[in-house]
């Protein structure tokens, strides 16, 4: 596993990080979730992101995950970086979604209740809360910090002119943000649009999640949209209407590079994010042993010639 320091903080975050968004809430087969952890743990993904209300239900992930904790790694907690967010809808009422005080510190409460712990080492705000104060927000993860109850902060899904002030007001209160998780991949580039170069000025870490598409970026789709695929349950967040002619066609060039490259077109996409230094790790979601490996396999080659990267932007440009 390679290793990259975390912005200008001391914690070095594997390159693949291991995302419990899908496939660990309690529809899903527990014994599976548990070869998956073992696996990554195996081969040196040290660390595993949740959130409270992953599962589905929400907060399951959180269970299973410290079930899971508890019989197979008890020894290891000092080997691992655990993180858990909140922002997004938990449970009824005026408290239970968005970045109050009161939402953020019984959020995390009971995320650690959920998984057996002591503390995560980086607690998320999931997303920005329109109506509280940015400084509410920003005082409540410095507090967390405080308590002992987060080793580290972050931020996720924020834009850069609103990153930027979270940014400051946590610098200035004495807590600096770790990271931010930023929806980013071939398909979606939003964050090259000053976030990127925010974070490197500011020696703030960035870790994509998504970074396959929700499953475009792989080989999945090149024959069209199978029945057990995301796109095909219309519950999910990946719709049939995405899957477009031009889509299947950007598909199938990136995956003539990625042959080409003695790559799949997953490891394609993860080693693409890799070549940008400022990402210190990319977050990846898979749904059985097999999927995890082969996204591994990216890390066997995350150079690029000017050629190819040129290549690339003309596929994603036509």
């Amino acid at each position: 596993m390679l290793y990259r320091r975390c912005g200008k903080s001391g914690l070095k975050l594997p390159a693949l990080s291991l995302g419990l968004w899908h496939n660990f809430g309690h529809v899903d087969v527990l014994d599976n979730s548990r070869k998956i952890l073992q696996l990554a743990f195996d081969r040196g993904i040290t660390h595993f992101d949740l959130a409270n209300n992953y599962g589905p239900p929400p907060g399951s992930a959180e269970e299973n995950f410290g079930k899971i904790l508890k019989e197979d790694f008890a020894g290891y907690r000092d080997q691992l970086v655990i993180s858990s967010k909140a922002g997004y809808y938990m449970w009824e009422g005026p408290y239970g979604e968005w970045g109050s005080k009161k939402y953020l510190v019984s959020s995390l409460d009971q995320s650690l209740q959920r998984m057996g712990l002591d503390y995560v080492d980086i607690f998320y705000h999931h997303r920005p809360d329109p109506d509280t104060p940015l400084e509410e927000t920003m005082a409540t993860l410095d507090l967390l910090v405080r308590q002992g109850k987060a080793l580290y902060v972050g931020i996720s899904n924020y834009q850069a002119e609103e990153a930027a002030q979270a940014i400051q007001i946590l610098k200035d209160l004495g807590t600096p943000c770790l990271i931010h998780q930023p929806k980013y991949s071939m398909f979606e580039r939003w964050v090259e649009s000053g976030l990127m170069d925010l974070l490197g000025n500011k020696g703030v870490g960035c870790i994509p999640f998504s970074p396959l598409a929700q499953g475009l970026l792989t080989d999945k789709y090149l024959k069209g949209i199978p029945e057990d695929s995301r796109a095909a349950k219309s519950h999910g967040f990946l719709q049939k209407s995405a899957i477009t002619e031009d889509t299947l066609a950007r598909i199938k060039a990136l995956n003539e590079v990625a042959m080409e490259r003695g790559q799949s077109l997953a490891q394609l996409a993860l080693s693409w994010l890799l070549k940008d230094e400022r990402v210190s790790s990319v977050l990846i979601g898979v749904s059985k042993t097999s999927q995890l490996e082969d996204s591994l396999k990216c890390l066997d080659n995350l150079d690029f010639e000017e050629k190819e990267l040129s290549r690339i932007e003309q596929i994603l440009n036509k």
